[in-house]
C-alpha cells in the first residue's frame, strides 16, 4: 500500500512539474538553448520560426512552420502553459503574437534587453529605472523598439506577463561573437591589443544559466521585469583577461592601448574591441554595471566564467575558420595598431595609468 501511494505520489509530482512551452524562434542562441533545456526537463515543448534552420538535435521538438507576422492559425485550439518569445522586435509584430495568444497562454515571457534604457550614465541602473520608448514620427533603434514591445505585452497581458532584459549574452552558438572574440584572440596567441582601462567593471551571462533561470521562473509562475546579467562576482577587464590567459593559454602578450589612440586608429566601442567603453563616452558609464538585486532574489546564479570561456571556445573551434567574424579586431587592424610606436612598458594587467601603446 506504501509502495502503490509512493508511486502515484511520484507520477503526480512528474505530471505537475512538466510543462507545455511555446518557443517563438528556438533556433539561434537563446531560444536554441530554451529548447534543449525544456526538453531536458521532460517539458512538451513547440517551436513556432520560419524554419530556416535545421537542427538535428530538435528532431523529436513539435515544429511549426509559420510567419508569427502573417499568420498564427495554426496554432489555433492549442493551450500552453507559457510561450517564450525570444525574437521580437517590432511592437506590430509583437501586438499580433500577444493578441492572437493571450487567450491560450498562462504567461507571455517577452525576452527584452538591457538597451531599453537607452541612457546609462547612472551607475547600478534596476528594473524601476525608465527606459526609453521610440519618439512620436521617429523610425527608433534596437533598444528603443525593444521598449515599445514591452509596453505591449505589459499592456495586452498585465497579469501574466514575465519580461526579462538581458544584459551581453555568453556562450556555445553566439551569433554575435562578441565575448567569443575573446577566448578565440587568446588561442591564437602572440601579442594582443587591450582597451588601457583594464579596471572598469564589466558584466555578461552564460546564456545556459539565462535559459534555465527562465525556466525555473515559468515553473514558478513568476511575473513582472527582470534585469539578466552576471556574473555572480564584480569583474573587471582585467580579471576577464586573465581568466582567458588561464583557461586558454598560449602565452599571450597584452599590449595595452590608450582610447585615444583606438579612436584615432578608428576602432569601434563593444563591436570591433569587445566590452571596450571609452571612459569619455558619459552615457554608457553604466552599461555594464547594472543592478542584479532583484533577478539574484529571484535565483538568478551563474557559472564561474572560467567554464564560459572553456565552452565558448571548445564551441568556436568547430566553426569553419574561414567564414568572417561578426565582432573583434581584424588581424590587419590589430597588426596596424601593434605597429604604431610605443612606450616601453612591462605588459601586464595592473591598470596603471600610461600614454599610447604599454
Amino acid at each position: 500500500m506504501v509502495s502503490l501511494i509512493f508511486i502515484l505520489a511520484l507520477t503526480w509530482s512528474i505530471w505537475w512539474d512538466e510543462m507545455r512551452l511555446l518557443v517563438i524562434g528556438g533556433t539561434v542562441f537563446l531560444g536554441r538553448h530554451l529548447v534543449s533545456q525544456a526538453v531536458a526537463a521532460g517539458h512538451q515543448v513547440t517551436t513556432i520560426n520560419r524554419g530556416t534552420h535545421d537542427l538535428a538535435e530538435q528532431a523529436n521538438v513539435e515544429r511549426l512552420i509559420a510567419d508569427r507576422e502573417v499568420d498564427l492559425s495554426i496554432l489555433a485550439g492549442r493551450t500552453f502553459d507559457a510561450v517564450i518569445d525570444t525574437c521580437g522586435y517590432h511592437p506590430e509584430t509583437v501586438r499580433y503574437s500577444v493578441s492572437g495568444l493571450a487567450a491560450a497562454v498562462g504567461v507571455y515571457v517577452f525576452i527584452s534587453t538591457i538597451s531599453v534604457y537607452g541612457d546609462f550614465s547612472k551607475i547600478g541602473i534596476c528594473e524601476e529605472d525608465p527606459i526609453r520608448y521610440t519618439r512620436p514620427g521617429e523610425e527608433g533603434d534596437y533598444g528603443s523598439l525593444k521598449a515599445d514591445c514591452e509596453k505591449v505585452v505589459t499592456q495586452l497581458m498585465p497579469e501574466n506577463s514575465l519580461i526579462i532584459r538581458p544584459g551581453l549574452l555568453a556562450g556555445p552558438y553566439d551569433p554575435t561573437d562578441r565575448f567569443t572574440y575573446w577566448p578565440a584572440r587568446f588561442a591564437r596567441g602572440g601579442k594582443i591589443v587591450v582597451p588601457a582601462r583594464l579596471d572598469r567593471l564589466i558584466q555578461f551571462i552564460d546564456v545556459r544559466d539565462l535559459a534555465s533561470w527562465v525556466l525555473s521562473l515559468i515553473d514558478a509562475q513568476v511575473r513582472g521585469v527582470y534585469i539578466a546579467t552576471g556574473p555572480n562576482e564584480r569583474l573587471t577587464m582585467g580579471g576577464f583577461l586573465d581568466a582567458c590567459e588561464t583557461k586558454v593559454g598560449n602565452e599571450p602578450q597584452l599590449v595595452r592601448v590608450e582610447d585615444a589612440t583606438l579612436y584615432k586608429a578608428g576602432v569601434e566601442p563593444w563591436t570591433e574591441l569587445p566590452f571596450w567603453i571609452p571612459v569619455s563616452k558619459a552615457s554608457f558609464a553604466g552599461v555594464m554595471r547594472l543592478s542584479r538585486a532583484k533577478a539574484v532574489e529571484a535565483g538568478l546564479t551563474c557559472r564561474p566564467i572560467s567554464s564560459t570561456i572553456v565552452d565558448t571556445l571548445a564551441w568556436d573551434n568547430t566553426r569553419d575558420p574561414s567564414l568572417p567574424r561578426v565582432a573583434g579586431l581584424s588581424e590587419a587592424k590589430e597588426a596596424k595598431l601593434l605597429s604604431k610606436p610605443k612606450h616601453d612598458r612591462e605588459p601586464g594587467r595592473a591598470p596603471l595609468p600610461g600614454e599610447g601603446l604599454k
